[in-house]
Parts: structure tokens; sequence; C-alpha cells
């Protein structure tokens, strides 16, 4: 507990002991929802009951909702035991607790004593739209997204209620979680909110979000012409908020790029909704020409003080590798909302600055901004980018008893992989085996990623049997565990693997990266030759290998999938994207310009090496975003000090 809230609540403490009548059954409502830590909530609770006034309808439910926020049901199970009259609300409030922990099995187990009663306790209570909502929300919220689809479609089956428009935008989230095998049911969604008259803004962007998420871009163009909420000029046109969003929905990030850049060409001037549209294509692709080019408008315009265009400008500039850009731009902010930091939070953790990121959480809290569960997502992965274990075990447990947040399967990969780097691989695979609900495949990815990192063959071969189970056609967690057999010499194990993917039809993922130069990305494909610059980029990717050799460095070649002689493993190694990318900006551009690269894959050990030297060799400042976080290399050193 802080000294503040410490200083606030000890006289009330001291007040409860020693009063001689009992408190005010409106007062410990005020109170408890103030209370800042659960052994006051408790030491609250023990005076209502010396008090006589426990079974007080405010009082009771107070208790019941204040223990939820903080992540204790059984307390909270305890105080609706304890109501004279257990009411829907209170009912509601603990079913929609159990389904946001991902306790399915809870969830539906109350849900039915709701209906039927308990003993002793009265007869049972139908559940209403916000009972049906809360289980809905509850199971998108941790990450159980068929379970939701499978609640709303209960709610239909049964005829009791229809969904209202916080019970579509729920489920429309957790369709498009799922993807195209649920857009059917999307689209019954859709439907049912046009007739029903559900077409409140969170359910159109909704909707957008779940068409997005299925690859349906013609679906997202049509709920935008539906929509009579959305101003008619921002609807209609090639410069339209609209088509971007639909490009970048889609992954076309460079078709959106295209687009901002014939609207620029032809005059049409993007407004306050366009820009944050179009800012997460460039921060994508690291068009980081094209971000400034935003901004600069943004700011003739005045349209800093809009804080979803600053908050999309903080994001762009840390995912464009240029975080002290992004925080002069947060420093800036007139206002700030979750997202805000959230974007400056988890800038931070991409760029590995961890101790930043925690400074940077203790500042929200400090300014009264209340968490939610993406920013323990920032918290968590910059602690494992850093390898800040015991940080980390005590963010998690704060984020339950002090925030009332419960994990979320991301939390517990974030977990996974903070245990994982560090070596601690059977606390690791406990925590997975402890977890309330299944463990989905980042979850056992994530395990089997620090597999590979420490070499751990046996259990490397649980997470990806498990990996084979829940992703049969994702030809990266066969490759992982090919690898991890080479890298051991199984070359056996390799042989298998590589039968498996054949016999399935499996391809490896290409690597693509991207790089911008003189105000047009790039894009490089591992192996293909087809880029008008490419005999002057083997040239120089010659020379550099010469030089590197000649240095005294080796690459490392343990990791690649075939067992093949070594030469022909250099020559695999030699047409990775990013090396591409990079001989390409060597080429381009004058000496000494920073190189930034983005990659669709993990930076291999070799390019990690190899970036390390060039680096050093041609003096260059190169950066790399690859999934996991941003390589900055400068004078033969990378940022994250090789813990990746």
């Amino acid at each position: 507990m802080s000294v503040c809230h410490h200083v606030l609540f000890q006289p009330l403490v001291h007040f409860l002991r020693h009063v001689s009548f009992p408190p005010d059954p409106h007062l410990l409502p005020t109170a408890l929802k103030s209370c800042p830590a659960l052994p006051l909530v408790r030491a609250l609770h023990a005076a209502t009951v010396a008090a006589g006034i426990a079974r007080d309808p405010f009082v009771s439910s107070s208790l019941l909702h204040t223990y939820l926020r903080f992540g204790a049901t059984p307390d909270a199970r305890a105080v609706l035991d304890g109501m004279p009259q257990k009411t829907v609300v209170g009912w509601s409030a603990l079913v929609a607790a159990h389904a946001a922990r991902g306790d399915t099995e809870g969830a539906w187990r109350l849900l039915k004593e709701m209906r039927r009663g308990t003993a002793g306790g009265g007869g049972g209570v139908e559940p209403n739209a916000i009972t049906w909502n809360g289980l809905v929300s509850g199971f998108n919220r941790s990450g159980r997204a068929r379970d939701a689809v499978v609640a709303l479609a209960r709610m239909h089956g049964e005829g009791v209620l229809r969904p209202d428009a916080t019970g579509v935008s729920c489920a429309l989230s957790a369709i498009g979680d799922l993807g195209t095998e649920a857009v059917a049911v999307g689209e019954q969604l859709h439907g049912y909110s046009v007739k029903s008259g559900c077409r409140l803004g969170f359910v159109v962007t909704a909707l957008i979000d779940m068409y997005g998420k299925c690859g349906r871009a013609d679906e997202i163009v049509r709920v935008f012409n539906e929509s009579s909420h959305m101003d008619v000029a921002t609807c209609n046109g090639p410069s339209s908020p609209v088509y971007l969003e639909t490009l970048k929905s889609n992954g076309k990030d460079l078709e959106a790029v295209e687009l901002f850049r014939e609207m620029q060409a032809q005059g049409i001037e993007p407004n306050s909704v366009t820009i944050p549209c179009v800012l997460p294509a460039f921060a994508n692709v690291a068009a980081l020409m094209h971000g400034r080019s935003a901004h600069c408008f943004a700011l003739r315009k005045g349209f800093l003080h809009d804080v979803y265009v600053c908050s999309a400008l903080v994001d762009m500039y840390a995912k464009c590798g240029r975080v002290r850009n992004a925080r002069r731009i947060f420093d800036a902010m007139p206002s700030r909302n979750v997202v805000s930091w959230n974007a400056m939070i988890g800038g931070y953790a991409m760029h590995g600055e961890a101790k930043t990121a925690v400074r940077m959480f203790d500042s929200m809290l400090m300014c009264k901004q209340k968490p939610d569960m993406v920013t323990f997502t920032c918290v968590l992965q910059a602690c494992s980018q850093a390898g800040l274990t015991e940080e980390g075990r005590r963010y998690f447990k704060e984020m339950q008893h002090e925030h009332g947040i419960y994990p979320r399967i991301e939390h517990y990969a974030c977990m996974v992989t903070l245990l994982g780097r560090a070596g601690k691989l059977d606390e690791a695979y406990d925590l997975i085996t402890d977890m309330p609900f299944e463990p989905d495949g980042c979850i056992w990815g994530s395990l089997l990623g620090s597999c590979r990192v420490h070499g751990n063959v046996d259990l490397a071969e649980v997470a990806a049997e498990k990996l084979f189970h829940l992703e049969p056609d994702n030809a990266g967690n066969y490759v992982l565990l090919s690898n991890i057999y080479a890298s051991k010499k199984m070359w056996g194990g390799v042989n298998r693997i590589r039968e498996m993917m054949k016999d399935m039809g499996l391809k490896k993922e290409m690597g693509c990266s991207w790089i911008e130069i003189k105000n047009k990305v790039h894009t490089l494909l591992a192996g293909d030759d087809s880029h008008p610059m490419m005999t002057a980029i083997t040239e120089k990717l010659k020379q550099l290998n010469i030089e590197m050799r000649r240095l005294g460095f080796a690459p490392s070649t343990y990791f690649v999938l075939h067992d093949v002689e070594e030469q022909e493993k250099d020559d695999i190694l030699a047409v990775h994207s990013e090396k591409l990318a990079v001989a390409l900006g060597l080429i381009s551009t004058s000496p000494g310009t920073p190189l930034r690269v983005i990659k669709n894959l993990r930076i291999c050990d070799d390019c990690h090496e190899a970036m390390k030297f060039i680096s050093c060799f041609e003096g260059r400042e190169i950066s790399v975003r690859d999934t996991n976080r941003f390589h900055h290399f400068r004078d033969g050193k990378c940022s994250c000090g090789d813990y990746w």
C-alpha cells in the first residue's frame, strides 16, 4: 500500500475500531468503492459484521463487487451466500467474474445454481441481459473466444432474451478472434444489428474489427455505407478512412501507404479521422518519412489536441524505431487516455528499455490513470525482454490482487516467456499446467521458443506435440523443433520433421523485410531475385562476406534446417531477407546514414551476429524490428545485450 493510501485510510480503520455506534450503511459502500487494498476490504467487512449491518443490501452488494474487483471470488461468493435475497445483479457479477478468469465450467455451474437457487437461499433467479452480456464479454476478455460465441448461441437458442448492443459488440470481437471459421455467425449478428437498430458507434467499430480479422474487405465497406452515424464526407471517396481501414485490416500496409501518397499528390487533405487510420500502416512497414509527413500535417491543422491522433503518433514513432520522438509527442499531449500510456509503455518495451517502461507504468498510476489488460501485457513484455524475472512475477500478482484484472492468455504467455528465457523452464511448464484455462498455441509456442534458446529437447518435444495438435498447419512450429534437433546434431529428428512437413504439404514461411529509402518502402524476400537492384545487392553481400571472413567472423550455421555441407549452409544464410534489406540500404544511402529494417519473422542468430559486424565495419547504426522487439546495432554491439 502506498504512503498516500495509508495516510488516508488509517484514520478510518482507527475510527471503526473505537466508535461506540454502528457505522452508517450508506457510508461504508463509499469507503469500499475507494478501498485500495484487499486487507482493508476485509477489515471493513469485519467491521460491518461486528456492527450487524453485513446483510444490509447496500453493504453486501458493495462488498461483493469490491471483492470481485480484487479477484477474491471465494470471498465474493461467501458474501452472496450470506445475502437474505440474492439479486440478479449479484449473481451476474459472480458469473461474469468466473467467465473473465476463463473458468468456463465454474461460470456455467454458477448460472445453473442461479436459476435453481441454493439450499436455504431461497428460490432461483432468472438471468437477464446483464448476466448474458457478462458471460459473453467475460469469456471474450479471458481469451475464450469460442466459449463467448457458445454463450451467445445459448442465449439466443433459449429464446429468453435477445442480445443488446453490448452483447453484440462483445460477441463480434470473439468471432473476429476465431477468424473465418465463425464469420457466418458474424454475418448473422450483422444482420441482427441492422434489423434491431443496434447501430451504435461501438457496434460499428466491432463489425469493422470482426470483418477485418476475417479478411472481408468488401463487408467493411458495406458497414461504413450502412452506418448512419458516420459523416457522409468521411464515408465516400478514395481518401476516406473506410478504404484506409479496409487495407490496414487486411494486412495491406503498403497499399495503404501508396493510397496516402496518392491522396497527397491529388491535393486531397486527410483529416483527424484519416490520420489515426493510416499511421498504423506506416508503423507496420517503418515508413518513417510518411509518418513524419502526417505528423507535420496534423501540427499545421491543429490536430495535436486530439488524443487519438497523438496516441497514434506515439505508436508510429515507437514502431519506426524513434522512441525518443514518441516520448516528445507523449509529453506534449494536453490530455492522455489509457491508449496513450499503453503506446508509450509498449514502445519502451519493444525497444528493450524495460526499466523506463516500468517507470512509465509507475507514473501512470501516480496520474490516477487506471491500467487495463493491455497495460500489463506491455509491462510484462518489458520484463521478459530484459530478464527482470522477479519484477515480472510481482506485476503478474499485482495485476490480479491490486487492480482486479484477471490474467488473459497473453499475460500467461508473457510469464512463460519471462521464465523460459531466464532458464526456469520447469517453472514455466508448471505455470502452464496450473492455468485456469486450456493453454493455446501462443503459450506452447512461448515455451518451445525458450527450449530453443536453452537447448532443452525433452520439453521442446512436449510443447511441439501440443502445437502440432492445436496448429497442425503452422509450419513454423515444425521448423522450430527441427532447428532444436539440428542444434544438437540430431539429424534423425530433423529428417522426421522434414518428412512430416512434406507429407502435410507444409512449407516454411518465407522471410520478408521492409526498408524505407528516399520516401519509398522496398520489400525484400528471402531467396527472391526479383528486386531491380538485386545484382548490386548480391555483390555488396559478397564483399561483406569476404571482409567478415578476413576479420575472423564465422557464420552461425547450427540452426539451419537441413543436414548439408557447410558451404551450402553459408549460401542459405546469405539470402535472409534482413541481410538483403541492409545491403540495399548500404548501396542506396550516404555513408553514416542510419538504416531501419522491419522483418516478419524472428531474426536468426547468424543475421544478428552479421548485423553487429556490419554496424562496426560500415560505421552505421542499424535498427532491425523483428516479431519480438527492436535490435539497435551500433559499433559492433546490440541494444538487446544478446538477451533475445
